[in-house]
């Protein structure tokens, strides 16, 4: 039930990126170039998401667990550190530089775009790197 739970939610949300053109990485860099042809249609996108998702964690955060797992999974921690700094910074960095973030990307793969899997490739390039070099820990 879990997988098939995962899979719907999965497949609601790649149509949502696909719909909202966000695997666009024009679309995406438009909506960032605030100071150039600033394209805002992708702000509709996140306030849809928002008045969707709002009032659902409004109503199931006193639950005890959730409808599919054992446990809610998510971290109470309010410290800022360096590995959120330095992680958020290279987060912003690539999706600026690329009009891509994981998500986008990974679903793009299916429209068979070569700059998408690229950047999927050097993606895990990157968190093979992070484990190779153990700077999960270091940081």
């Amino acid at each position: 039930m879990n997988r098939l739970v995962s899979l719907i939610s999965g497949v609601i949300f790649g149509a949502g990126l696909v719909i909202s053109e966000m695997i666009n990485p024009d679309k995406v860099l438009g909506f960032l170039d605030l100071f150039g042809n600033w394209d805002p249609s992708l702000a509709f996108v996140m306030i849809g998401a928002l008045v969707v998702s709002s009032p659902l964690f409004h109503i199931i955060k006193n639950k005890e667990k959730p409808l599919s797992a054992e446990k809610f999974n998510y971290s109470n921690s309010k410290n800022i550190n360096n590995r959120l700094i330095i992680g958020s910074v290279l987060f912003g960095t690539g999706w600026g530089l690329s009009g891509l973030c994981p998500g986008p990307a990974i679903t793009s793969l299916a429209l068979l775009n070569i700059y998408s899997a690229t950047f999927v490739v050097a993606m895990f390039v990157g968190f093979y790197l992070v484990k190779f070099f153990n700077l999960d820990n270091r940081i």
